[in-house]
């Protein structure tokens, strides 16, 4: 049984490198039925509604094979880039239990385009479920050189979220605190 790829997890492709000027876009977060993420990825793709979904592998065994799958790294959420009409279209797909529109967009924009790149470099990422306040900071060296976060101090280490605020969920990944400065 051939492995599929990846489906597209954003459109266009450009979508978190150049960040839209058009008065009448806004973000939106999309919260989907249960299971539904990947599905409503491929509606907006099909309608050219402008969408991230970020996606992440995991590797599973079944009979012995190794397979990889792409799952949503957060779970029953899509980020929509979308005029008026089409947040309706997009609605109308009877796959979406909430939308919630973002007042700051430029900083969505800024929290998705570091999470692109965290995916990017094919590192385990730990999803943060909640929260909670702590020291910002920005990575001094390194593979995550110029990345912002929230250090929670962990034992002897200190792990760096990079939050999603909307959702009240982020991404996490285990640093060394000698290359983190405050902000």
């Amino acid at each position: 049984m051939p492995i599929l790829p990846s489906e597209p997890s954003c459109f266009p492709e450009d979508l978190l490198t150049s960040q839209s000027d058009d008065p009448d876009r806004y973000w939106f977060v999309l919260r989907t039925k249960p299971r539904q993420e990947k599905s409503l990825a491929r509606d907006l793709l099909a309608r050219e509604i402008p969408f991230y979904l970020p996606l992440v592998p995991q590797m599973s065994t079944s009979k012995g094979r190794r397979h990889t799958s792409f799952l949503p790294l957060f779970s029953s959420y899509v980020f929509l880039h979308a005029d008026e009409e089409e947040r309706v279209h997009a609605l109308t797909t009877n796959r979406i239990i909430q939308v919630m529109q973002v007042d700051d967009g430029a900083r969505l924009f800024e929290d998705l385009d570091q999470i692109q790149k965290l995916i990017d470099l094919e590192i385990p990422l730990t999803v943060e479920s909640q929260l909670s306040q702590g020291q910002p900071v920005r990575i001094k060296r390194g593979v995550f050189k110029d990345f912002e976060g929230v250090v929670i101090k962990r034992v002897r280490k200190y792990r760096l979220q990079i939050a999603v605020n909307y959702l009240q969920q982020g991404v996490s990944v285990e640093i060394d605190d000698s290359i983190v400065e405050a902000i």
